[in-house]
């Protein structure tokens, strides 16, 4: 059994949904102590403990201490069985958070699957729906996944409610990335998603972001107003990056107490870290690709500095599969780093 220190690093839910994807794929029994030891409310929430389940559903695991607010957890895999699954978290916790946890384990059954799972597609500290269908998974495509997503109902805090569903197909074998370079860039587009708001809200927030930009970045062609139906009311601020076929994808939330022009400049700056370092990975794409990579058994990638969350990802890693990250700046290029992982041994 791996032993596993759940206040590691960065500390958080992160390490547990890794562990959980490592153990089914790499079928080893894992004990994690000190569940989310780093956070204010340590120990599993609805998520994780959706999560568990979900990783213990796919892999007929054998599981002891899961239950909410609990921080030990021993997992032990069994063999993994394809599946049409659905899996409800009950409050707006991540949906795409517990697709992350189980996505390795069907790309690697023997048939396809589809997981219909219902939550917040749209929440603050995770990544929203939109991100996962034009940032992450174009890549897993890339790399020889075939993977299909499509959101069903939108869901915001506090009371979740969205749901989406994920197709799988069965992955013998992911293909290395290299992604060293940006594509030919194009024109930014940015969305404004709104339920139960006015539009002027919106409308304010497309403006000041127009206004922090040049033409040749983002035109008002390239921005638009959605409506969408969810559970409670709810605002993000979407702006999408594309370079050659892929695309980055960074989000900001309304909350009550944040004027329209402070979400847009939040986004804005992101933005512009990015295109100044001139990287075709941002931070949170960069910690979601390290685990595809790593069952690649290699590859490497241009971002900004790593966060902490990258960098506890890549050692927990690194402890299930015989492979080792390095992270290193660019000396072309200030703010940007490259990050390796190649096999050991």
């Amino acid at each position: 059994m791996l032993h596993i220190d759940g206040t590691e690093g960065e500390g958080g839910g992160q390490v547990l949904r890794t562990a959980l994807a490592l153990s089914v794929v790499t079928r080893t029994a894992i004990r994690i102590e000190g569940i989310r030891g780093k956070r204010k409310k340590p120990g599993m929430q609805r998520q994780h403990l959706t999560c568990v389940q979900a990783a213990a559903t796919v892999s007929e695991a054998e599981v002891r201490g899961a239950g909410l607010d609990s921080q030990t957890l021993d997992f032990t895999p069994q063999s993994i069985r394809a599946g049409n699954y659905r899996f409800s978290i009950g409050t707006a916790g991540s949906a795409t958070l517990v697709l992350q946890t189980i996505l390795p384990a069907l790309l690697s059954a023997d048939a396809p699957s589809t997981a219909h799972i219902t939550g917040g597609t749209h929440n603050p500290l995770a990544p929203p729906y939109d991100f996962v269908e034009k940032a992450f998974a174009p890549l897993l495509r890339r790399m020889g996944a075939d993977v299909k997503l499509r959101i069903l109902r939108h869901g915001f805090m506090p009371s979740g409610g969205g749901s989406l569903v994920a197709e799988v197909a069965p992955c013998k074998q992911f293909s290395a990335l290299d992604l060293r370079q940006c594509g030919s860039k194009k024109p930014w587009r940015a969305r404004v998603l709104l339920s139960k708001l006015p539009d002027e809200i919106g409308a304010k927030q497309l403006d000041h972001l127009l206004d922090r930009f040049e033409k040749r970045r983002l035109s008002f062609d390239a921005t638009s107003l959605e409506r969408v139906e969810a559970d409670d009311a709810g605002n993000a601020l979407l702006l999408e990056l594309p370079h050659g076929d892929l695309c980055e994808v960074l989000c900001a939330y309304g909350e009550r107490g944040t004027r329209a022009e402070q979400l847009a400049d939040r986004v804005a700056t992101e933005a512009l870290i990015l295109s100044s370092a001139d990287v075709p990975v941002g931070p949170f794409l960069a910690d979601q690709l390290l685990l595809p990579m790593a069952l690649a058994g290699g590859g490497v990638f241009r971002t900004v500095e790593p966060t902490l969350h990258a960098t506890t990802n890549a050692r927990l890693i690194e402890r299930f599969l015989p492979v080792a990250f390095t992270f290193a700046k660019d000396p072309q290029k200030q703010g940007a780093y490259f990050v390796t992982c190649e096999k050991r041994g």
